[in-house]
């Protein structure tokens, strides 16, 4: 899946100002961004539910354009509130959506079991879909989704407004996808989500490109070093003195039944892995704990967005 230079304009609003992005195929593709950075009309061109002004789109080898049936023919969408017939069972539902894509019966069946095993609703496919959980709605607007075996499969905000079992079960169902070889392409604002099922990231914001990289990658090139220490009892006396630190960059403090836990973010690792030391000695207070930390994907979207604001 590739863009270059996709552009769209509402009135004086430049939804997407030359958008590029490559996605190899078999990736779990998280797409982030602030709110009105481009990513919902990002999905609607490349899903062709949407018309681009200007730039070029390719997705699952078709060039993408507005209602072409030959590229929807070779995608899934679960759009951010997927809407049903409350009165059909799963497995009717995914019946009825096998029909739409003019399946053969038997294999309509067989395609509809296989996706009830997949994202674990084959002891409730009888039951009528007004009595799902909004988590397992979710997972059978993924099961839809994949009734046609798409090559790549987009997800609109899967996880929004689920409880964290919801998320967990959808998040499991999006992990298991890997093992197809389905593309998946997922717009969310829920970064601990796409740390957990994303191989690439791509940060998005004013309808431009900021980054695409590994998350793994991201952490290396972008967010400070940190550093986590426990204290029992309160951890003032630390805090003062590593906040005087010119090879401090930020810390920050919780606390919880008398423990305090200290975290510590250098613009020098070399010399905080020396003089940390040193200052938790001189504090005199009892450790429990003392480990570098890797950056969270968090971390790194505030540190580049904030350097783009600044």
């Amino acid at each position: 899946m590739k863009c270059e230079g996709l552009a769209k304009r509402y009135g004086r609003v430049n939804a997407l100002d030359g958008l590029d992005l490559s996605v190899r195929d078999g990736a779990v593709f998280g797409f982030l961004g602030p709110n009105g950075a481009g990513k919902t009309t990002t999905l609607k061109i490349l899903t062709g539910l949407g018309r681009a002004d200007g730039g070029r789109a390719w997705v699952a080898g078709q060039r993408v354009a507005p209602n072409s049936i030959r590229l929807q023919s070779r995608i899934g969408f679960l759009p951010e509130e997927p809407a049903f017939y409350g009165w059909m069972t799963g497995r009717e539902y995914l019946t009825f959506v096998g029909g739409l894509f003019r399946l053969p019966a038997k294999e309509t069946r067989s395609r509809a079991e296989e996706l009830l095993e997949l994202v674990g609703l084959t002891g409730d496919a009888g039951r009528r879909v007004s009595g799902y959980s909004r988590g397992m709605r979710q997972r059978l607007g993924v099961a839809q989704a994949l009734m046609n075996r798409p090559e790549v499969l987009f997800l609109d905000e899967p996880c929004s407004a689920l409880d964290p079992l919801g998320r967990a079960e959808v998040l499991d169902t999006i992990a298991r996808l890997r093992e197809r070889a389905t593309t998946v392409f997922m717009s969310t604002h829920i970064l601990a989500d796409v740390e957990r099922v994303c191989d690439v990231v791509g940060i998005i914001d004013r309808g431009r490109m900021v980054v695409e990289a590994g998350v793994e990658e991201l952490r290396r090139r972008f967010a400070r070093p940190a550093f986590e220490i426990e204290f029992e009892g309160d951890a003032a006396p630390f805090v003062t003195m590593a906040e005087s630190q010119p090879w401090t960059d930020r810390v920050e403090v919780e606390s919880a039944d008398r423990v305090f836990r200290v975290r510590v973010s250098a613009n020098d690792l070399e010399r905080a892995r020396r003089e940390l030391p040193q200052l938790i000695a001189a504090s005199g207070l009892p450790l429990r704990q003392f480990q570098s930390v890797l950056p969270t994907l968090e971390e790194v979207f505030i540190e580049l967005l904030g350097k783009r604001e600044g």
